[in-house]
């Protein structure tokens, strides 16, 4: 696998590294063990976030990655210099050129094609979108057949003496896509296994009716190794209908183990998913007349648990903090939240919300797509926020003097107010980011007390019907062979 890399490559990895830490929590990754080592891979994901997908493959993924992506990307400030400093190779799309001929595009775009394929032909991974556009779809969008095109090409580029490349699928999971310090996870999936039709290097002498046939035959095969690693859904409804499926086993999985597991990361969240949209698709084909009734029975017990506002765990024990101190921790948590927090967060947003209106306003009005708005929003907050946080540690500085001219009794200190203005913008406006969400978790806490000892009745009910489409879900799954592994504490583990 060659890893070999610029200064300029090098340096830009750096800063994408650090954005990633700076925007996640925490980001997981899984199936490392499928990428080729000793040869080139084409790497094929679906295109959920902008160019925070990338931003993940790059930031998990070992070895030299060569993306292929728009060519309008590289007139963005910023971001084009990273994507040229990374190797990127500009696709060209013909609603983006319309005063080119499609002579001029075609050619444009086999150069880049060339540029992908060499790149995996001589041992490094070549990552595409095969979607073409980003989306805020639960499914995969059509596939275009570039990515078909790039491997056979890659293929007639290697040397007589290497193995085919292999196509690797990758799932991109975020568990709220659109929030600050939110967590996510990137998994490389095993390699396909293509038919024999499939898995051949393109005949010199073949029609070009038939290349487009292979290609497309190819293209199927990887828009359905996408739909099983987005672990797709029609619509999100039934998405979010698998979520309380997954949580549900889960929550009664752990109370007859007697263990209590926590909040799930990531990969234990993704993993459970798998075995629920698994195990869906195969009786969905199967038994229908059976999947139905039960998934009516998740959605009125899903409408149930939100009507009281709890989630499935929650039935069978309060949230932190349950002690014999909970009265005077509940106190301290209220004191906090509500009396020390706000300050701290009123003056990140007097330092911070400038910026962040006009970061908001120029990438409604620069974004040709919706799906643009995040992706400038997050290149535009690297330039903007380091640079209002400059000048307002000059004006911290600045007006730290004036006072002391006006009153030589006090010290004089520039370099402390400017630092002390730089902590509260940086501290101020992380906790603006969060402090909603850690508000609602407290007033949530006080919620779910009161309603374990208001609704006792209803808990009773809702614990019976948990247990009892626990095991209905069990018993549909008897016989199917699941991705991942549970075990004794009741966590499933990525396999």
């Amino acid at each position: 696998m060659s890893s070999s890399r610029t200064i300029a490559q090098s340096q830009a990895l750096r800063l994408v590294h650090l954005t990633a830490r700076v925007f996640f929590r925490r980001i997981q990754v899984a199936g490392t063990e499928h990428l080729p080592r000793e040869e080139g891979a084409l790497l094929v994901a679906w295109h959920p976030n902008g160019i925070v997908d990338p931003m993940l493959i790059l930031n998990r993924c070992p070895g030299t990655v060569v993306f292929g992506a728009r060519h309008g990307l590289f007139r963005w400030p910023l971001l084009g210099l990273i994507m040229r400093s990374l190797g990127t190779v500009p696709i060209f799309r013909p609603k983006d050129f319309a005063h080119r001929t499609k002579e001029e595009l075609r050619e444009q775009n086999q150069q880049s094609l060339d540029a992908l394929a060499n790149a995996v032909a001589t041992g490094s991974y070549a990552a595409l979108f095969p979607e073409g556009v980003s989306h805020d779809n639960p499914h995969p969008l059509a596939l275009k057949t570039g990515a078909a095109r790039l491997y056979y090409r890659a293929r007639a580029l290697r040397p007589d003496s290497a193995h085919p490349p292999k196509i690797i699928p990758v799932g991109l999971h975020y568990d709220r896509k659109k929030v600050y310090r939110s967590r996510a996870m990137v998994a490389f999936h095993a390699p396909l296994e293509l038919p024999e039709d499939l898995d051949i290097d393109p005949p010199e002498d073949e029609s070009l009716e038939e290349a487009k046939a292979r290609n497309l035959a190819l293209t199927q095969q990887i828009e359905s190794s996408l739909s099983t690693a987005a672990l797709a859904a029609e619509s999100w409804e039934l998405h979010a209908l698998m979520h309380r499926a997954r949580k549900l086993v889960r929550a009664e999985r752990a109370r007859r183990a007697g263990s209590n597991p926590g909040r799930s990361a990531m990969k234990e969240r993704v993993a459970g998913m798998a075995r629920i949209w698994t195990g869906y698709q195969a009786r969905l084909a199967t038994n229908p007349e059976l999947v139905n009734p039960l998934l009516s029975r998740v959605r009125e017990y899903d409408a149930d648990l939100n009507a009281l506002g709890i989630e499935d765990h929650e039935l069978d024990r309060s949230p932190r903090l349950a002690s014999p101190w909970l009265p005077i921790l509940l106190l301290v948590q209220f004191i906090g939240v509500f009396l020390l927090m706000p300050p701290i967060v009123l003056a990140g947003y007097v330092l911070n919300i400038p910026t962040a209106l006009f970061i908001g306003a120029i990438s409604k009005t620069l974004a040709k797509e919706h799906k643009d708005v995040a992706s400038i929003k997050l290149v535009a907050g690297l330039v903007f926020f380091p640079i209002t946080w400059g000048l307002w540690m000059w004006l911290a500085a600045w007006g730290q003097l004036e006072v002391y001219a006006t009153f030589p009794g006090l010290p004089r200190a520039p370099i402390a107010a400017a630092l002390s203005t730089l902590a509260m913008a940086i501290i101020g406006g992380g906790l603006s980011v969060r402090y909603a969400r850690v508000a609602q978790e407290t007033l949530r806490a006080l919620r779910v007390r009161f309603t374990r000892r208001t609704r006792t009745r209803t808990l009773a009910r809702l614990k019976t019907e948990r247990s009892e489409i626990h095991d209905a879900i069990l018993l549909l799954a008897d016989g199917i062979e699941l991705p991942g592994s549970v075990g004794e504490d009741g966590k499933v583990h990525w396999t």
